[in-house]
């Protein structure tokens, strides 16, 4: 099982919002990470046939999937960005409609709802209007739509927006335990929703892949790179308008500031064992490259 990007571009007029774009993804989690405008969710959509690339290929299983879609769709489960539900529908009125229009055996439908209304913890709710729902819930409910065929590519576009952190918690562990047997592709702007269950991190920013590496090895990029001082709140405008300012922690004693730079940006300044987190900020920042 394998989906592969070949020199994928996608232009909107003259806009280039993916330049030649190489990816493999196999079976287990990869994280798609980048700032609001890298290009993540155009991305997403060419992988899921909503649109198809304006030049160079995406395979599936070894077949071009803009000459054949439904070998991928058929396998498919897609929660965008912008999910939307009926609101005078319920959360098993929505999900048996959407196992409709994906063509799926009703019968064996309603007992994969049960189970993913209990597995997102959504089952005391069930009956409820979704036009009640808050944010979260509603999220729930579209991550819920992107599981009910079992997919083997499971495309997941910013899901963890609107929960609350044991929401996200368990949507984790929900991704990891389905981790081995399909390929999940999970885009965001958060370290933290991919850090602990993404083996392999493609960074992406301005329609550009940076790097496609483990976060063991791109932490390792930065070694060196991180550093720890306290500063002044004056010195601190400094140092932010010359380098990226990973952490700022007011203290007694002043701002305890966590500082990415090539070289000791202040005097005082001591070097520190760096995060994915200070990864994703070298990668993406103009001050960073």
């Amino acid at each position: 099982m394998r989906l592969e990007l070949r020199d994928v571009t996608k232009m909107y007029g003259s806009k280039k919002a993916l330049q030649d774009i190489n990816l493999v993804f196999d079976s287990g989690v990869t994280g798609l990470l980048g700032p609001n405008g890298a290009g993540k969710s155009t991305l997403m959509r060419l992988m899921a046939t909503i649109e198809s690339p304006t030049s160079g290929t995406i395979i599936y299983n070894g077949e071009d999937i803009a000459k054949k879609p439904n070998v991928l769709r058929r396998e498919l489960g897609y929660l965008p960005q912008d999910f939307g539900v009926y609101p005078n529908m319920t959360p098993v009125e929505f999900l048996e409609y959407m196992a409709a229009m994906k063509g799926l055996s009703m019968n064996s439908a309603r007992k994969r709802i049960d189970v993913l209304l209990e597995n997102l913890h959504l089952s005391d709710v069930r009956k409820r209007k979704l036009g009640g729902f808050s944010g979260g819930m509603k999220q729930r409910v579209g991550i819920a739509q992107a599981l009910l065929n079992d997919p083997a590519v499971l495309i997941v576009d910013e899901p963890t927006v609107g929960l609350d952190p044991e929401e996200r918690i368990t949507f984790r562990n929900l991704l990891a335990s389905l981790s081995d047997e399909k390929i999940i592709i999970l885009s965001t702007h958060i370290v933290t929703d991919i850090e602990s269950i993404a083996p392999r991190i493609a960074f992406l920013t301005g329609g550009h892949l940076l790097a496609n590496l483990s976060p063991e090895e791109l932490i390792q990029k930065v070694e060196g790179k991180v550093w720890s001082c306290v500063v002044s709140a004056g010195k601190l405008s400094e140092l932010s308008e010359r380098y990226t300012i990973s952490n700022a922690i007011q203290r007694c004693d002043g701002i305890h500031v966590k500082v990415i730079a090539e070289k000791q940006p202040v005097i005082n300044a001591e070097p520190i064992a760096p995060d994915l987190e200070d990864a994703y900020l070298f990668y993406t920042s103009r001050k960073g490259e």
